[in-house]
């Protein structure tokens, strides 16, 4: 399907449930892309993945074994990707209006057994974090494979929905409002995960920092 189309289904999934999952619905060029390049990348490109941000910040195992990148658009894969979210932003601060200003994202690489306990990506009333984006780069996926993020409705909900990480499914959600989590996998998981932030700047405090 086009961006716009694709854009369309993303915002009306936002507006009526809060989250969209699409499977295999990522433009399949520039997920491929995504994929090539990620496997190129060396070892050393990745950081141990932490919580928290700025002073806030910290490495913490028991949340959290993952290993990150960050996406800054000096490579030309990184740019498209980059592009392709500029385009979704716009169009989703036409339709919802939800003032989306910034954008951060990274390739993250979880080995086997690695995982991420269920968090939420934004402190609810904070306003920083407000919608985030997962794509996913794995060939060939199963279920016996595990590591499936699990999105939760609710802190009460213990069932939540499980996603498979197959290459090119795109997930989309309110980054205050569902608790998530990855489970362990058995084999190495690739995947990209970013978030559309609002303007918070105040005085003497920059938003995003610098």
């Amino acid at each position: 399907m086009s961006d716009e189309i694709l854009f369309g289904v993303i915002a009306q999934d936002i507006e009526n449930k809060g989250y969209s999952v699409l499977p295999g619905a990522f433009p399949e060029r520039l997920a491929s892309s995504l994929f090539y390049y990620q496997q190129t990348m060396e070892a050393e490109q990745f950081k141990s993945a932490g919580i928290g941000r700025g002073n806030e910040y910290s490495e913490n195992k028991f949340v959290r074994t993952d290993e990150i990148c960050w996406i800054t658009g000096d490579t030309e894969t990184g740019e498209k990707w980059l592009d392709w979210s500029s385009n979704l932003q716009r169009f989703l601060n036409r339709r919802l209006f939800l003032g989306l200003f910034s954008f951060e994202s990274h390739f993250a690489h979880y080995g086997p057994g690695d995982y991420y306990k269920r968090h939420c990506d934004a402190f609810r009333g904070e306003a920083n974090r407000i919608l985030s984006i997962v794509v996913y780069l794995n060939t060939g996926w199963t279920s016996a494979d595990g590591g499936e993020l699990v999105i939760y409705k609710d802190e009460h909900d213990q069932q939540g929905i499980k996603v498979v990480p197959l290459l090119g499914t795109l997930v989309t959600f309110l980054s205050e409002e569902f608790p998530h989590e990855v489970l362990a996998a058995n084999r190495d998981r690739y995947s990209i995960a970013g978030w559309f932030r609002v303007n918070t700047s105040v005085t003497a405090k920059v938003d995003p920092p610098l």
